[in-house]
């Protein structure tokens, strides 16, 4: 089942899509409820947004075998994990902002857990039963600041900037994650490309280790890692995330603008 959450009319819905392009509308929210209303609209009616609204996002560095090589960086002895700021989340479209600080801003496609029941202390054998579904992320990364923080054993800002994090286009409720094909595409080359198998820490090990310290919530999301390939983008360029079972999430590249700066 693939869930899309997505404006019409002036109003938010949340919808199943169907292959014939219709979204049948759910008659509330998707973490409660999946009974649909009867109504439909279709796709190309509607402006997708972000799946899940303002959530929790925490991210996994270092996370897959080749980009952890690549990097010349150990495997982590545990999970290497960080937060994102929901003002960073934005939806399919939408830009990501390069920002006034420039420097060397990075795409990183990231398969992407959505909880969907509360899980605290759960065992890897039961993670899965917390999970909602899957969707695509972007790890958008300024690299001098993230590295600058990491000297210090910090990580915030560099990652943390709005719009650094695009997460979309769909829910998918029902594939399995252990082995799925995630690819980037910088202006249609395919720059990153590999299999969710690769994963030094799997979804049931993230959302297991996770839930030790960290009550997880329906809505949190969490981006697993990114694998080899990682680079840099540009204003004007198009990004394009697209794993296997869930689909494509592009969003341009804008330059912010002097005027935003306070």
């Amino acid at each position: 089942m693939k869930i899309a959450r997505y404006q019409i009319e002036g109003r938010i819905l949340h919808g199943v899509l169907h292959d014939d392009g219709t979204l049948e509308r759910l008659a509330g929210d998707p973490f409660t409820s999946l009974a649909v209303s009867g109504e439909r609209d279709r796709l190309e009616a509607v402006r997708l947004l972000a799946p899940v609204e303002r959530p929790r996002v925490f991210g996994a560095g270092l996370n897959y075998a080749a980009h952890a090589a690549e990097s010349g960086q150990p495997v982590p002895p545990i999970p290497m994990l960080f937060m994102k700021p929901d003002s960073a989340v934005i939806g399919p479209e939408e830009p990501i902002v390069y920002p006034l600080e420039a420097g060397r801003v990075d795409y990183e496609c990231e398969l992407t857990v959505v909880i969907g029941k509360t899980a605290r202390r759960v065992s890897e054998a039961d993670a899965l039963d917390h999970v909602f579904g899957y969707t695509c992320g972007n790890d958008v990364s300024q690299r001098p600041i993230q590295f600058a923080e990491m000297k210090l054993g910090t990580l915030l800002i560099g990652k943390a900037f709005d719009s650094f994090c695009p997460l979309g286009p769909v829910i998918v409720t029902d594939i399995d994650p252990g082995d799925l094909r995630i690819r980037t595409r910088l202006n249609g080359k395919t720059v990153q490309d590999s299999r969710t198998s690769d994963l030094i820490y799997s979804v049931p090990k993230l959302v297991s280790y996770l839930s030790q310290a960290i009550t997880l919530r329906p809505g949190d999301v969490i981006l697993t890692g990114t694998p080899a390939g990682i680079g840099p983008m540009l204003p004007g360029d198009v990004v394009e995330i697209d794993i296997e079972g869930i689909g494509e999430l592009k969003n341009p590249v804008v330059a912010e603008a002097q005027s935003a700066q306070r």
